[in-house]
């Protein structure tokens, strides 16, 4: 089952009422402020990946790989009504952890929710200080990529109208 057909049962299953970006974020954090020591949350981050759909050996494309990473990352969009939908992977189970985290966080929003986001859960459970410079700046490009696929969709909707 691809990320996306998951997203499309969970917001069948679950209420009429989709989360929002920072719901979605304020639950994460909440998720880390039972966790106690960096260790427990590493342990955390890898049950995330853990948790992450699998991705179609297909999709491992250079053209889906994230500039910037020490690691493989892999992160392919999906358009389904006017949303972006995320599948990843990482050849590394702490990468795959972090990007399953902002999969989770910004898959099915519009390109504009996804633009306009400020993701503030990363600071506030202490990634960026407790991540080795690589990793960290590997998640700054998880981030800008994810951006870069928003705007882009935004802009060929843009242009249609």
């Amino acid at each position: 089952m691809t990320y996306l057909q998951k997203a499309l049962n969970e917001q069948l299953i679950c209420s009429s009422r989709k989360m929002t970006i920072n719901e979605k974020q304020d639950e994460l954090i909440e998720e880390f402020e039972f966790l106690t020591d960096w260790v427990d949350k590493y342990e955390h981050i890898i049950a995330e990946a853990k948790e992450l759909p699998e991705m179609d050996p297909d999709l491992k494309d250079d053209k889906y790989l994230i500039k910037g990473c020490q690691s493989k990352v892999w992160l392919f969009p999906e358009v389904k009504d006017d949303k972006l939908y995320f599948t990843a992977d990482s050849d590394a189970i702490i990468s795959k952890g972090l990007v399953s985290l902002i999969v989770r966080v910004l898959s099915g929003y519009s390109p504009e929710e996804i633009k306009n986001s400020d993701l503030y859960f990363i600071d506030r459970i202490g990634l960026k200080e407790h991540l080795s410079p690589t990793r960290s700046n590997g998640l700054v490009s998880m981030v800008k990529q994810i951006k870069l696929y928003a705007i882009a969709l935004d802009s060929v909707k843009n242009v249609r109208q």
